[in-house]
């Protein structure tokens, strides 16, 4: 039983698979509306300004037509959805991760 609050890798409608781009992929279990926070992807160390990635981070693919976006800093980074995603598509942005802020 899942607490209210409690850290899960990715959300209950995305799942890990091979993917035609690279590699293993980020892909929808349902419809997922635009605009749909699907969590935080990276995260940045205070300690050590070190930016670290979470499961949904680091299966999501490049594509330079994205339907995804990053957002947030400089601490913590989620991916929004900029498209309406269909059940079976993969999810994707546009690398621009480890640029410095």
């Amino acid at each position: 039983m899942l607490v209210e609050n409690q850290y899960q890798p990715l959300p209950n409608y995305l799942t890990i698979k091979e993917s035609e781009i690279h590699g293993n992929g980020l892909f929808a279990l349902l419809d997922i509306p635009i605009g749909t926070d699907l969590g935080e992807s990276h995260y940045r160390c205070s300690e050590s300004s070190e930016i670290k990635r979470t499961p949904l981070g680091g299966f999501i693919n490049h594509s330079e037509s994205s339907n995804c976006k990053r957002v947030g800093g400089p601490y913590s980074f989620h991916i929004i959805t900029t498209n309406e995603i269909r059940a079976g598509e993969e999810l994707t942005v546009t690398y621009t991760w480890y640029s410095p802020t």
